[in-house]
């Protein structure tokens, strides 16, 4: 892994077990199996309960009851144990284990690929060759503006206003709405930008905060790239102070109602070559990015990855939340306050 420290986390976890990790350290006559755990004393505090410390052999995650009262996957076990970042974890994962980081890379890629239901796109588009993305290929082929909008979106829909809590002020800012028929029918419709303001596209989500079962939380248009962009970056680099990285839609749209207009959203907990030039485009030496990323396995691997490739031309906080499963738009008007004035 000399020649590159990019690290697909993923793919990662996917290769190595617990029981594996365990092995490693010595650590397995220490333990007893039970139908689908693994318990024992609890390696990272030093523990000697035999009953304190239990992996799920299923899910592949590890939990200690005790004095460290958190638990994680396997690398934040490895973390854990060496007192290093998630990303020096996976570089010794790698090293261990004799892992092909550029396979286990290219497998992620071809399985994330068929991961997100897509909309039929408006116009039929050329059939291409169904491959894994590449970054040159993403690089020459931006997202094409669409030529249309959709309209009569109802503003005032009981999803937005009561389940995610946001102003009507926010809504008619953000143009999204309940869509009644077309290409996002019965989804809310939410317009994303690219860094000149152009829309590329639609994103669609089922108005329920647990879809039915088979029934994808969100929708995209056939061939949109969401690694091309970032949600909101068009209205964000009009702002001054630092500026916020969430995940998702609705932390961005929550954060902004909360007084904190710089806020972008990756679509997901992974940063991609073209974001990351997007972020250096639009920052410099001494620009300050606040990562607030979902206080779950996937926010806390991809924000280990995210400091340790923008710390190189920008200053980079972490934020990390109390509780675990917090997401940015859960803190109040107040929370946010607070955070934004400890910045400065």
């Amino acid at each position: 892994m000399a020649k590159s420290q990019f690290v697909d986390f993923k793919a990662v976890k996917a290769a190595i077990t617990m029981e594996q990790v365990l092995g490693h350290y010595g650590l397995m006559d220490k333990f007893k199996r039970g139908t689908d755990s693994l318990n024992g004393p609890c390696p990272i505090h030093k523990g000697s309960n035999p009953t304190q410390f239990r992996v799920s052999v299923s899910k592949n995650i590890w939990n200690c009851f005790s004095e460290c009262k958190h638990g994680g996957n396997v690398l934040d076990f490895i973390a854990e144990m060496e007192d290093v970042t998630i990303h020096a974890a996976a570089l010794k994962a790698i090293e261990w284990f004799k892992l092909d980081a550029e396979e286990m890379s290219a497998k992620s890629n071809k399985e994330d690929a068929g991961e997100t239901e897509v909309a039929p796109a408006p116009k039929p588009a050329a059939k291409r060759p169904a491959t894994s993305v590449v970054a040159t290929t993403e690089k020459s082929v931006p997202n094409t503006p669409l030529k249309f909008r959709l309209d009569k979106l109802e503003r005032e829909h009981p999803y937005l206003m009561q389940e995610r809590g946001l102003s009507l002020e926010t809504i008619v800012d953000f143009g999204i709405g309940f869509c009644a028929k077309g290409m996002m029918a019965d989804r809310i419709a939410i317009p994303i930008h690219n860094a000149k303001g152009e829309v590329v596209a639609y994103a669609g989500r089922f108005p329920v905060e647990e879809p039915p079962e088979s029934t994808p939380k969100y929708k995209l248009p056939q061939g949109f790239r969401k690694s091309q962009e970032l949600f909101n970056l068009d209205r964000a680099i009009r702002e001054s102070g630092p500026l916020f990285i969430v995940e998702g839609f609705f932390d961005c749209m929550k954060l902004h109602q909360h007084g904190c207009k710089k806020a972008v959203a990756l679509m997901g907990s992974t940063l991609s070559a073209t974001q990351e030039e997007l972020i250096r485009q639009h920052t410099d030496s001494r620009s300050q990015v606040i990562i607030m990323l979902d206080e779950n396995d996937a926010g806390r691997a991809g924000r280990e990855d995210i400091a340790c490739r923008l710390s190189r031309f920008c200053f980079v906080k972490v934020y990390e939340f109390p509780q675990p499963d917090m997401e940015p738009e859960h803190l109040s008007a107040e929370e946010v306050r607070l955070v934004m004035e400890g910045l400065r």
